[in-house]
């Protein structure tokens, strides 16, 4: 255990006096780092609440199911209580038809061709879905159960375009965040390089003694764990406060005050974020120094 122990804080101290000798490259390291997670950060958080925002259209997006004139108050409950058993069904509100034929005759600017239609209007329920990619599946369940008017009122042409937005953003994130965690381990790999290179000498004497390639490598790897561990959380405290100065302002604005639309709070979202970082930070650290020792540990 004492020996385990004696051998982790060789490790973490070696780390630290590279980052302290090398003072010039550990600075651009952390400089280029801190960027390249800054820019990384921003699409993951504008991936989050694109989706989160979305999410939100999408609960506002139902359909309107109206009952046959003639069905009794039994035969609407147990239509209710099918559709509400639907798999992909969200909420099942019950709307009154009077309440129907007033919203109808609003939209309509209370039109006299309505006046005289309160006993023929039908009783209607407004659903909404779990999932968007469903409502097709949905609405004919919903057709197949008995007193219920087979002409459901659902915006379709905006549910499909909706569904096809979150999938592209969500496609378009991934891929940029895949590109900037690429240029991070180049950027670190070649960073650590110049590390390597200016003790090429020290490490061959190592070699020449009997030291193991693991010996070697590893505090080369625990240095590019401290590089991305520091650069993740000082990009994180600059992330944070820019995204509470932006958000505030942008919800705000007249558009998401109108549409009751909300963002995610920093808090909200520190954990994930944070553990993102972390592991993003010393995976790359990881991957970037094991890649630079290649050519140095070669027999």
């Amino acid at each position: 255990m004492i020996v385990r122990y004696n051998i982790i804080s060789y490790l973490v101290g070696e780390g630290f006096k590279n980052i302290l000798k090398n003072k010039k490259s550990t600075g651009a390291a952390l400089t280029i780092m801190c960027m390249a997670m800054f820019v990384f950060g921003l699409f993951f958080i504008l991936g989050e609440n694109v989706n989160y925002v979305m999410s939100q259209v999408e609960s506002e997006q139902g359909m309107q199911v109206f009952m046959k004139l003639e069905a009794s108050e039994e035969q609407i409950k147990e239509a209710e209580r099918k559709i509400r058993a639907i798999d992909g069904v969200n909420t099942v509100e019950r709307v009154p038809a009077k309440q129907s034929l007033d919203e109808y005759k609003e939209t309509l600017g209370d039109s006299a061709l309505l006046e005289g239609l309160d006993e023929y209007w039908p009783e209607s329920f407004l659903v909404t879905l779990t999932d968007l990619q469903l409502n097709s599946s949905v609405q004919e369940q919903i057709k197949a159960i008995d007193n219920v008017d087979p002409q459901i009122q659902s915006s379709n042409t905006t549910i499909e375009m909706l569904y096809k937005i979150t999938k592209g953003v969500r496609f378009v994130t991934l891929g940029i965040l895949v590109i900037l965690v690429i240029i991070s381990v180049f950027i670190i790999t070649n960073t650590i390089k110049l590390t390597v290179h200016a003790r090429r000498k020290e490490i061959s004497i190592m070699k020449y003694v009997g030291a193991t390639n693991s010996f070697i490598r590893w505090p080369f790897i625990v240095e590019g764990i401290i590089i991305g561990v520091i650069s993740a959380l000082i990009t994180i405290l600059i992330v944070g406060v820019i995204y509470n100065v932006v958000t505030g302002k942008i919800i705000e604005t007249n558009t998401f005050k109108e549409l009751n639309l909300k963002l995610y709070t920093f808090a909200d979202m520190f954990n994930m974020l944070l553990m993102t970082y972390i592991l993003l930070g010393a995976g790359i650290g990881v991957v970037g120094s094991s890649i630079s020792m290649r050519k140095y540990l070669e027999v």
